[in-house]
């Protein structure tokens, strides 16, 4: 499959400390690739890397089949770069900061633009001085999806849009996608990514500890059951298929290893199951079995800015 960023043994340090290394990434053409880590783990150190920011330590690293330190500026004309805190020019009209920074990516769709514009409920003659941070947000959102290019790099995009935004947003990145855009999509929303990734990367101290698909990475979590058991056992030891089982008053909680769940709801069905829940592991899940203790203060998302 064509890649539009591949990277291979990526290492970047800043003086004695090493933010990347060895870092492997791979963003296939056409998908949206969640990049997820927690502040530190080299999250955006890898995004400046890619947009010719910085340079490489050492590795090797392709965006669209250049190098991004040498085609730096013929790289940005093919792709859009949103970050999680935007500045904008503070005399110009957001409108023509979007104008602005689609002729620098070579060119606007203006019907694009304006459906944008609409969607995101956006006034695009205020000056940059007068918008809130989710409005400077949202400008630099519009400027981005509409913007003729291949590739969409996006550091915490939502940050500073309010929820009926964020789902406004998950919606365009899905019509992007239709469209066969490829999207690096760095979020701390754990929500965010699972909605719109059809792959995801962990990073975890300047490497990627975990990637592939939801369904793939799922294989490698347990699943929890919960259940209801009408005929509750005495003791919980013949339960060989079931990890960390628990049982309070009649209710049962325990989880599964993917391969044996069959064989385990064989074994609790001894004793008259009356309800049932199966829950796969979610993104969340997958995350905090690389970040446990450090993200477990954030139910739904790591805390902290990109980094």
């Amino acid at each position: 499959m064509e890649k539009a960023i591949r990277v291979e043994g990526l290492v970047k340090s800043y003086g004695s400390f090493r933010a990347l290394d060895g870092l492997d990434l791979d963003v296939v053409r056409g998908e949206v690739h969640g990049f997820l880590g927690p502040n530190g783990a080299g999250k955006s150190t890898t995004i400046r890397v890619l947009l010719g920011l910085l340079k490489a330590d050492a590795g090797h690293v392709e965006v669209l089949g250049g190098d991004p330190w040498r085609d730096v500026v013929s790289l940005h004309r093919r792709l859009a770069y949103v970050p999680g805190d935007v500045s904008l020019w503070p005399g110009l009209t957001g409108g023509e900061a979007i104008d602005l920074l689609g002729k620098l990516r070579g060119g606007l769709n203006e019907a694009r633009r304006a459906e944008l514009l609409e969607r995101f409920e956006l006034d695009p003659t205020k000056r940059g001085r007068q918008y809130s941070k989710g409005n400077k947000q949202k400008v630099a959102i519009v400027a981005a999806l509409a913007s003729d290019v291949e590739l969409l790099i996006l550091d915490e995009p939502t940050s500073g849009l309010d929820p009926l935004m964020e789902v406004i947003f998950q919606e365009e990145i899905g019509k992007e996608k239709a469209q066969g855009r490829s999207i690096l999509l760095s979020s701390h929303i754990l929500s965010e990514a699972e909605a719109l990734a059809d792959r995801v990367s962990i990073i975890r101290d300047g490497r990627v500890v975990e990637t592939g698909t939801l369904e793939q990475l799922r294989h490698r979590t347990r699943t929890t059951i919960h259940a209801v058991l009408g005929e509750a056992p005495a003791t919980l030891d013949g339960l060989r298929f079931v990890h960390d089982a628990r049982l309070e008053g009649g209710r049962f909680t325990g989880a599964v290893e993917s391969g044996d769940l069959n064989a385990a709801m064989a074994e609790l069905s001894r004793y008259d199951i009356t309800t049932l829940t199966v829950a796969p592991p979610s993104l969340e899940d997958l995350f905090l079995r690389h970040y446990g203790a450090e993200a477990s203060g954030a139910p739904s998302e790591v805390q902290g800015s990109p980094s």
